[in-house]
C-alpha cells in the first residue's frame, strides 16, 4: 500500500547547520509550531534560528484533514466539566482567535492558501441525540455561535445538526511555504536536515555537533525531543486514517463531525471529500486498509462520493483534558499534546511562547499551563499508562516466523535472548535492528500501512531502516545485524 497525503507539496529546501552560531531563540521543529513561533518571534524583533530533523513540514503538518475550527475532539460539554466554564469560554476563544490569526497572516503576507470561511456540523446517531441537545448548549455558554438545523442539502442519513459558524479551511502546506518565506524574509536562519540530540535552557546541539546558543530555547517538535518521562507519560499517541473519495454530487463546503467514538471528520476539497477517523493507540493495530474500507463505507451512506483516490494516516497526541501542554517547562518553552486540533493548538502555541518570550500577559498562559496535571480525567490518564506498560511483557513473549515475510514488510523475530526487527526489502535483503524502542525500550511493532516500526508505548516511530521518525525516542533503533 502506498500512502500520499493529499497535501504534498514541495517546500523551500536549505542547508543543515554546520557550524555554530548564535541567537536570541533557537525553535527545533519547522512544522506549523516552529515556522508560526520563529514567524512572530522574528515579528517582534527577536534574532531566530529554526532548526528541523528532515525538511520544512515534512512531519504532521501535511498528515491532517486541514479544518481550522472550534469544534474539539472532546466535546464541551465534557470540557466543561474538566475545566469549569470560565476556562471553557477561553477554550474556544483561544482557538476562535488561532482561526484569525491565521488569516491575518495569509492576507497581510499575501499568503495563497486557500483559505477559506465555512461552518462545520456536528451530528450524531439516533441514540445519541440527546448528546447532541447536551453539546449545543454548552457550545453556546462557551459563547460559540452554534445552532440546530436541517441535515445539509447532498447528505443522506445524518438527522438534526449543530451548525457552527465562523469555522475556516485552508492548505496546510501552501500556508506553510509562504510562511517560512515570510519568516526568512525577517531574519529567521532556517537550517533543514539538522536533527537536534541534545539541549539545555541555553543551547542546543545538532547530530553534527553544531551547536546554537541562545536566551531561549524553543522545542516545537510535536512531542519534546530528549524527552524521557516529564511529558510521554502524560500523552496518547493515536493514528488517525484518512481518504480522499471523489464527489458525485452536490455538497455545502463545510466542515461535518460526527459524535461516535472514534469519531469521523469530514471536508470537501475542490472535487474531492476528505474522510478521517477510526483511529486507535499507535502500534496497537495493524489493519490500515480494514480501517480506509470503514471509512469509505460510513461515508458512502452519508455523503454523494465515488472512487476513492488517495489514503493516509498520521498522529495525533492526545492529553487526559483535552488541551495541550504550552509554556515553560524545565527552563524551556514546549508545544505538545494537539488532541487533533494540531493547526490551531500550533498557532495558539506560537501566540503563547511569543508572549511568554516577550515577557507580555497571555489570557491563556494559565489555562495550558505544561506544568498542570491533567484536569478532571485522572484515571483516564492512569488507566492509559497502565494499558502502555502491559506492553513490556512483550520482551518475553515469542517472535514470529521470517520464513512468512514478503518483501517490502517487517516483522519481530526472537534470536536467543533478544528481539528483533527485520525489515526484507523489495529485493528481499534483509535489513535487522532491535526491537526495542530507544525511548523505554518498549517492542516496536510494524505498521504495514506506513511502513515503519511503531511504540505501541509512548508512540515513537522510527523507517523501516530504524531511523527515527517520531519522538519521544531522540536516538534511531539499535543495530541487531550481530544477532541476526
Amino acid at each position: 500500500m502506498t500512502t500520499t497525503p493529499h497535501w504534498a507539496l514541495p517546500l523551500p529546501a536549505f542547508s543543515p547547520l554546520d557550524q555554530d552560531t548564535q541567537a536570541d531563540v533557537v525553535v527545533v521543529g519547522a512544522g506549523i509550531v516552529g515556522v508560526t513561533t520563529a514567524y512572530l518571534l522574528a515579528c517582534a524583533g527577536r534574532q531566530v534560528v529554526l532548526l528541523e530533523r528532515d525538511e520544512v513540514g515534512s512531519g504532521e503538518t501535511a498528515r491532517t484533514s486541514a479544518q481550522l475550527t472550534a469544534s474539539l475532539d472532546f466535546r464541551y460539554f465534557e470540557l466543561a466539566a474538566f475545566h469549569g466554564e470560565e476556562r471553557t469560554r477561553e477554550i474556544a476563544r483561544s482557538h476562535t482567535a488561532a482561526i484569525g490569526e491565521i488569516e491575518r497572516i495569509a492576507r497581510e503576507e499575501g499568503i495563497a492558501c486557500e483559505f477559506m470561511r465555512m461552518p462545520g456540523f456536528l451530528f450524531a446517531p439516533p441514540e445519541q441525540s440527546g448528546d447532541l441537545t447536551r453539546e449545543g448548549e454548552a457550545m453556546r455558554a462557551a459563547g460559540l455561535d452554534v445552532r440546530m438545523v436541517e441535515p445539509p442539502a447532498g447528505t443522506r442519513n445524518l438527522g438534526p445538526c449543530l451548525r457552527l459558524e465562523h469555522q475556516a479551511a485552508f492548505h496546510p502546506l501552501k500556508y506553510l511555504r509562504g510562511l517560512v518565506l515570510a519568516a526568512q524574509r525577517r531574519g529567521v536562519r532556517v537550517y533543514t536536515h539538522s536533527p537536534v540530540t541534545a539541549y539545555d535552557k541555553h543551547e542546543v546541539v545538532t547530530e553534527g555537533g553544531a551547536r546554537v546558543r541562545a536566551a531561549q530555547v524553543v522545542l516545537a517538535t510535536n512531542v519534546p525531543v530528549a524527552d524521557r518521562v516529564k511529558f510521554s507519560f502524560r500523552l496518547e499517541p493515536y493514528r488517525t486514517y484518512l481518504v480522499a473519495l471523489e464527489l458525485t454530487g452536490p455538497l455545502e463546503q463545510a466542515h461535518y463531525w460526527d459524535t461516535l467514538d472514534p469519531y469521523h471528520y469530514v471536508r470537501p476539497v475542490g472535487p474531492l471529500l476528505l474522510v478521517g477517523g477510526e483511529d486507535h493507540g499507535v502500534g496497537r493495530a495493524d489493519d490500515a486498509e480494514e480501517r480506509y474500507e470503514r471509512l469509505e463505507t460510513w461515508a458512502r451512506e452519508r455523503f454523494p462520493v465515488g472512487q476513492r483516490r488517495e489514503v493516509w494516516s498520521g498522529q495525533v497526541e492526545n492529553t487526559p483534558d483535552g488541551l495541550a501542554y504550552i509554556g515553560e517547562s524545565g527552563g524551556v518553552f514546549v508545544a505538545t499534546g494537539d488532541v487533533g486540533n494540531g493547526l490551531t493548538h500550533g498557532t495558539i502555541a506560537a501566540g503563547l511562547i511569543r508572549d511568554l518570550i516577550q515577557g507580555r500577559a497571555n489570557p491563556w498562559a494559565e489555562l495550558y499551563d505544561p506544568n498542570r496535571l491533567p484536569r478532571g480525567n485522572r484515571s483516564h490518564w492512569l488507566k492509559e499508562g497502565v494499558s502502555a506498560a502491559a506492553y513490556l511483557g512483550e520482551w518475553v513473549t515469542p517472535g514470529d516466523d521470517l520464513r512468512d515475510l514478503a518483501p517490502g514488510e517487517g516483522t519481530v523475530v526472537r534470536r536467543g535472548l533478544r528481539k528483533l526487527a527485520v525489515y526484507r526489502d523489495e529485493e528481499g535483503q534483509e535489513h535487522v535492528r532491535s526491537a526495542l524502542c530507544s525511548h523505554l525500550g518498549c517492542v516496536v511493532h510494524w505498521n504495514s500501512g506506513e511502513k515503519s516500526w511503531d511504540c505501541p508505548c509512548h508512540g515513537s516511530r522510527f523507517s523501516p531502516l530504524g531511523k527515527v521518525l517520531h519522538g519521544p525516542a531522540r536516538e534511531d533503533l539499535a543495530s541487531g545485524v550481530d544477532e541476526a
